[in-house]
C-alpha cells in the first residue's frame, strides 16, 4: 500500500469496527535507532468516530507503507470458508456484542462440521470432539462457554444480561485459536514438510 496522504484508507476501523472510517492525519514524525540507522516516517490518524488512532511507518526511501498499527484482522485463507466469513461477521460486529457472539459459536460449529463432528447438537459435538481428542478438555470446556453464552442471546433469557463488547472479544480469542489449532497450524506444517521434501528433490 502507497503510504497516504491526510487520510488512510481502511475496509474497517481496528478499533470499533466501523465500516469505511474516516481516518485523518493528526502527527507526523521520523525516527532512527541509537545508532542513527533504520530511519523511519511514522503517520499517525484518528478515528472519527471512536477517536482511536492507527499508526503508519514506512522507510523513509520508500513511498510504501511497511507497517500498520493496529495490524488488520486478516483471517487465513486455510480456515474453511464458512467458518472463516462467520469469525470476520464475529469481529465486524463487536459493536453488536450479542450477535457477534452468535456468530462466533456459528464458526465454531462449521469448524466442527468440517471436521465431520455434524451429528447431534453443538454441545454433542464438542464433548465429541473432547473425547476423540481432536482439541483438549480445556478447550472444550472454553468451547461450551461459547455455546452458552450464544444461547442466552438467541433465547433472549430475562434471567441473562447483555453480554459487553469485552465478552464478545474473549468469544472471537478462543473462535481464532481454535481455527488456528484446527487448520492454521496443519496448513502450515503441510506446506513446511512440502518445501522440505522439494529440497531434498533439487
Amino acid at each position: 500500500m502507497l503510504i497516504p496522504g491526510n487520510t488512510l484508507k481502511l475496509e474497517r476501523c481496528p478499533f470499533c469496527r466501523i465500516y469505511l472510517p474516516l481516518l485523518t492525519l493528526i502527527f507526523e514524525t521520523e525516527t532512527a535507532n541509537c545508532n542513527n540507522k533504520n530511519h523511519l516516517k511514522w503517520k499517525f490518524y484518528q478515528c472519527s468516530n471512536c477517536g482511536g488512532i492507527v499508526s503508519v511507518n514506512a522507510s523513509v526511501n520508500s513511498q510504501f507503507i511497511s507497517d500498520i498499527f493496529p495490524e488488520q484482522n486478516i483471517l487465513d485463507e486455510s480456515i474453511p470458508h464458512k467458518a472463516r466469513e462467520y469469525l470476520k461477521q464475529a469481529i465486524d460486529s463487536l459493536h453488536a456484542p450479542a450477535g457477534s457472539i452468535m456468530l462466533a459459536a456459528s464458526s465454531v460449529d462449521a469448524m466442527l462440521k468440517e471436521k465431520n463432528y455434524k451429528d447431534g447438537s453443538l454441545c454433542h459435538r464438542i464433548d465429541k470432539a473432547a473425547e476423540d481428542h481432536l482439541i483438549t478438555p480445556d478447550m472444550a470446556k472454553w468451547a461450551h462457554d461459547i455455546r452458552l453464552d450464544a444461547n442466552d442471546q438467541r433465547h433472549a433469557d430475562d434471567s441473562t444480561e447483555l453480554p459487553s463488547e469485552s465478552t464478545a472479544k474473549k468469544c472471537i480469542e478462543f473462535t481464532q485459536a481454535l481455527a488456528q489449532f484446527l487448520f492454521v497450524l496443519p496448513a502450515r506444517v503441510d506446506r513446511g514438510l512440502e518445501d522440505s521434501s522439494q529440497n531434498e528433490t533439487t
